[in-house]
């Protein structure tokens, strides 16, 4: 008879194994794969690029960047700005996820204990029977385990571990992202404080020319509207001043909260010692997948959606659950700890949903379109990516050649005004000649100086563009 019955048990297992078995080769969790977009080998829309790997985006800021004080504001900022801190908290976050996600094979353990008095009414079923009222009491450790026949927790693990490097990834977009506005904002300093050397400078000039036409109107040789347009010329500068001295004002303030502290004046150097020494080299496409952080976000929310689309389809196969309770029972709180009242059970069950409402194929069709919502997000992050570089590429040639023509038109009307102020002084010339030769000198001179900004900037921007900074 025992026989018997080890042979029913024995059969039964078997053909549940082979059932689960032959369900299994239907579905198994599918492994990710990176998508190959057909736009990634021309995203630069460049043809200077190299046959190898190599990019700016390997060089440390640290490498990059050689002004001592820039360098001093990028570490204090990466220590001390409120989105890097907000960001190290996200990361925080999803580890504890990503902890939680590796916990899910183990099995779950709960610990319970219970004392009640139950009083039944004489005129019920059980009342009828007992008399009084029942106390019992009962100490329960309860063990769940889910074996994962689907790859179900194993998908939900893998998508706590994506979820947490796109928090990873974040990180590292927030620090390339700062490293660039911390140096943009210096260089903007810098580029002011030129510009207001150049003004104070053109402000000396214009206030010895006053003092000049006066002189020469004195001698019959110009008329009052020549001392006028000068006094007014003087006044211009004088105002140009005051609006740049407020830019630096503003602009230290800006670099003060980058640095997460209360506005103060900013030690710099000058816009002359600036000199980046690397090779432009942006490297292949591809780099963009390793090197970007939101290229490599992105993807990790790709990979995140992609193993929640494998656990809701594992939703529709059926689970198997073991289930172990033991513990002390009893009725009389002296016998609760002895011998005689422990109990235990254990209980397999293997569960197949039916009907429930389209719920999971809700969650499965979900599931779906926000992979594919995730994969065009990916796709769209990568195209960007490569815009941004393409122009910053072709805005960093440009600037190059047009900064010589901006040079040599200062130098032209430079000679311009020595030229109509001497010419003016012995008559030969008229002192609005003078005005606009003096007034496009000084317009020169800042575009100059605008001019080596944008080609410090343009190399930050070409550095952020190909995810530099973060390493």
């Amino acid at each position: 008879m025992i026989s018997s019955i080890k042979h029913n048990v024995f059969s039964k297992v078997a053909v549940l194994l082979f059932a689960m078995l032959t369900l299994q080769s239907c579905f198994v969790a599918k492994d990710y794969k990176r998508p190959e977009f057909k736009e990634t080998p021309n995203l630069f829309r460049t043809d200077n690029l190299p046959s190898d790997s190599i990019s700016m985006a390997d060089v440390s800021w640290k490498d990059l960047f050689t002004d001592p004080f820039l360098n001093q504001y990028i570490q204090e900022g990466l220590e001390n700005n409120i989105d890097i801190r907000i960001a190290i908290q996200q990361m925080a976050a999803a580890e504890s996820y990503a902890k939680q996600g590796k916990a899910g094979y183990l099995p779950s353990l709960d610990l319970s204990g219970t004392a009640s008095r139950d009083k039944y009414s004489e005129n019920s079923q059980f009342g009828s029977i007992f008399s009084g009222s029942i106390d019992s009491y009962d100490l329960t450790a309860s063990l769940s385990w889910e074996a994962d026949i689907w790859g179900k927790i194993r998908s939900s693990k893998r998508a706590s571990d994506a979820n947490f490097l796109q928090s990873v990834a974040a990180h590292k977009a927030v620090k390339t992202m700062l490293v660039s506005q911390i140096a943009t904002t210096y260089y903007q300093l810098l580029a002011l404080d030129e510009q207001l050397k150049i003004t104070n400078e053109s402000i000396l000039t214009r206030e010895k020319s006053v003092e000049t036409i006066q002189a020469l109107k004195d001698a019959g040789q110009v008329n009052q509207v020549a001392v006028d347009q000068s006094i007014a010329q003087f006044n211009s500068a004088s105002a140009l001043k005051i609006d740049i001295e407020k830019s630096i004002f503003q602009t230290e303030n800006t670099l003060s909260l980058l640095l997460g502290k209360s506005p103060e004046t900013i030690e710099r150097s000058s816009l002359d010692t600036q000199k980046l020494d690397t090779d432009i080299n942006v490297g292949v496409p591809a780099v963009l997948l390793r090197n970007r952080p939101d290229v490599m976000a992105a993807e990790y929310g790709l990979i995140n959606a992609f193993e929640l689309t494998n656990v809701a389809k594992s939703q529709f196969y059926p689970s198997l659950t073991l289930t172990a309770s033991s513990g002390f029972q009893s009725l009389e709180i002296k016998d609760w700890l002895s011998a005689n009242s422990i109990f235990s059970s254990l209980v397999g069950g293997l569960a197949q949903p039916l009907f429930n409402k389209r719920s999971i194929r809700t969650q499965h069709e979900v599931a779906i379109a926000q992979q594919e919502q995730a994969l065009l997000n990916f796709e769209k992050t990568l195209l960007t990516a490569g815009n941004e570089i393409s122009n910053t590429l072709y805005n960093y040639e440009a600037e190059n050649k047009k900064i010589v023509f901006r040079e040599n038109e200062v130098v032209a009307l430079r000679k311009a005004e020595t030229n109509s102020e001497e010419l003016l002084n012995y008559g030969l010339s008229t002192f609005l000649d003078l005005l606009t030769a003096r007034a496009a000198a000084l317009s020169a001179e800042l575009n100059v100086v605008e001019s080596k900004l944008q080609q410090l900037l343009n190399v930050v921007d070409l550095y952020e563009a190909l995810g530099g900074g973060w390493k």
